[in-house]
């Protein structure tokens, strides 16, 4: 794991300080970034998202797709885990928790776009990070590699109709038409344009494609922390007078990440999954493409909005929460072999 990798929690904690200092004080250019919008997306972040994915989608290999039956029993528990059990169970969490457990707590009038954030989050099977989480576990890289490209398929096709299911089961009203026009711009388009660049880098040779991702690592990651100082700085009312919201969103996704780990995990042990395998599927299936929510909540709730909101908390919990994972993972191989 890269430097800012590692501490990436810590940088999300100063884009806080900084976007919520420079939102009390500095309001007026960052209402007008956000009115920079066409058909609800605002174009600086649409931007910013681009920067952050494309970079990511360029590790993908999409011809990996043909050794999903080398490992199927693995692939069929991150299957079930990231589309049957992940996005409901994340709306269960969140309709006890923000509903019920934390609603006097909460500002009344964004509790549904809390919910909203949460099921983003869930929806969005993890990326980019799974290849850091799964080289610390010694995983399979093939299987990796080969559950991402899958994943991102199934994505393309099953995000909007899913998200919307679970919002409507959830009473909250989604716009069809800005919902499409996220996933056309945050999946469709990045995978396509990722792909054509992937084989123009490759016919280079493998080191351009290396040296290229090199290169573009610091700004996906410059872009992330830039979209989360225009975030907080719009939130930073809310954030000043509620300090304990984050605190309180971040509970659901964190029982989240340890349930659908621990579930996928379990069940690989009952199937006879090898460790190098179920040490990949149990982390994707907790791990989240906290960028595709980032950029959905916006477009969808806007930049004042708790789902956006909600979707961030996801960012700052993401490394030391997976980390965690990572540990457990290695520390109980002598259990999961054992007969």
């Amino acid at each position: 794991m890269g430097f800012f990798e590692r501490w990436l929690t810590l940088w999300v904690f100063l884009c806080i300080i900084v976007g919520v200092a420079l939102g009390q004080f500095m309001p007026a250019p960052f209402q007008w970034l956000g009115s920079l919008q066409i058909a609800r997306v605002n174009i600086p972040v649409g931007l910013l998202i681009w920067v952050m994915i494309i970079p990511m989608l360029l590790r993908i290999d999409f011809s990996a797709l043909h050794q999903v039956t080398q490992h199927w029993r693995g692939m069929a528990v991150t299957l079930f885990i990231n589309w049957a059990i992940k996005p409901f169970s994340m709306a269960l969490l969140g309709w006890l928790f923000i509903r019920q457990l934390f609603a006097p707590y909460l500002p009344a009038a964004q509790l549904d776009s809390y919910i909203a954030g949460l099921v983003l989050l869930a929806a969005a099977p993890c990326t980019a990070m799974v290849f850091v989480w799964s080289r610390l576990v010694n995983g399979e890289p093939m299987f990796t590699l080969s559950q991402v490209a899958l994943n991102d398929v199934i994505m393309i096709i099953a995000f909007a109709p899913l998200v919307a299911l679970l919002l409507g089961l959830s009473a909250i009203v989604v716009p069809w038409d800005t919902l499409l026009i996220s996933v056309v711009l945050y999946i469709v388009l990045p995978v396509l344009l990722a792909q054509v660049w992937r084989k123009l880098l490759l016919a280079r040779g493998a080191g351009t494609l290396e040296r290229t991702l090199e290169s573009l690592h610091p700004l996906s990651l410059l872009a992330l922390l830039i979209t989360l100082v225009l975030l907080f700085a719009f939130q930073g009312r809310a954030i000043v007078t509620q300090p304990l919201i984050i605190a309180m969103l971040a509970v659901p996704i964190t029982i989240q990440v340890y349930f659908t780990s621990g579930l996928a995990y379990w069940l690989s042990r009952r199937f006879g999954v090898a460790h190098c395998v179920a040490g990949p599927s149990a982390l994707i299936g907790a791990s989240n493409f906290f960028e595709l929510a980032v950029a959905a909540a916006i477009s969808l709730f806007g930049f004042e909005s708790g789902a956006a909101l909600a979707t961030v908390v996801g960012v700052l919990i993401e490394v030391p929460v997976m980390l965690s994972v990572v540990y457990l993972v290695k520390r109980s191989k002598r259990w999961y072999e054992a007969v």
